[in-house]
């Protein structure tokens, strides 16, 4: 059974209404209720079929409010690449003794950066990382030389977005503790790069439905047309 809480928070929501970007994140926000400081999701709906290879929707974005997590990264590189890692935040740098450790069981970690010379070495780490979407990709930018840059994305808030089987994507955009107006830019910073995105090959309205929801409340629906806050 649902609790009082979140009965309450669920009779301030309109399921029938489409909110325009600007209510549904003050919606958001009066509905997490929890002694915690919930995590504000963004759910896209998307005609794609993801069986499909040219029908993948994947990326990441540097939100410009960041989303309010504190993102532990770490780095399989060796020498001039390493101290670049390290002075940039990383919290752990290595290579072999690095794949150890992971191959041991540790996973005390939100992210995985590698510079390609060393994929041969991760690469041996496809079964425990794969499942946890933890493995170092280059269309992610995170096989990089530049490693400096991606750690500092990655600790600022870059997030990865990436439709599921059944064309749904689930992305934070930030905290309750957030302010509305860093809720909404964070908002429509995500959807025009899903937007943006589109695979040329998908049919008929590309995004079927969007809502908002925190970790503990209701889901919020939002009009999919408006892709301005000003609109």
């Amino acid at each position: 059974m649902a609790g009082k809480k979140f009965i309450a928070a669920k009779a301030k929501v309109d399921e029938d209404k489409l909110y325009h970007p600007k209510e549904a994140t003050a919606l958001v926000k009066e509905t997490a209720t929890a002694k915690f400081d919930e995590t504000i999701e963004a759910h896209f709906r998307l005609s794609i079929d993801t069986r499909q290879a040219d029908q993948q929707v994947r990326g990441s974005i540097s939100l410009p409010h960041g989303t309010g997590k504190t993102v532990r990264v770490v780095v399989f590189a060796e020498g001039d690449a390493a101290k670049e890692a390290e002075a940039a935040g990383a919290d752990v740098v290595g290579s072999d003794d690095l794949v150890t450790k992971i191959q041991g069981g540790w996973f005390d970690f939100d992210a995985a950066v590698a510079t390609p010379d060393q994929m041969a070495k991760v690469g041996r780490l496809g079964k425990q990382l794969g499942p946890r979407n933890l493995m170092p990709n280059p269309k992610l930018g995170t096989v990089t030389n530049d490693v400096a840059r991606i750690v500092e994305e990655l600790k600022a808030g870059r997030v990865e977005y990436r439709a599921d089987k059944f064309g749904i994507a689930h992305v934070p955009i930030g905290r309750a503790s957030f302010t509305e107006q860093q809720l909404l830019d964070n908002y429509m910073a995500l959807l025009t790069e899903i937007l943006r995105v589109k695979p040329s090959s998908a049919k008929g309205k590309y995004i079927k439905s969007i809502s908002l929801s925190a970790t503990m409340g209701p889901g919020v629906k939002v009009d999919s047309a408006i892709t301005k806050a000003d609109d």
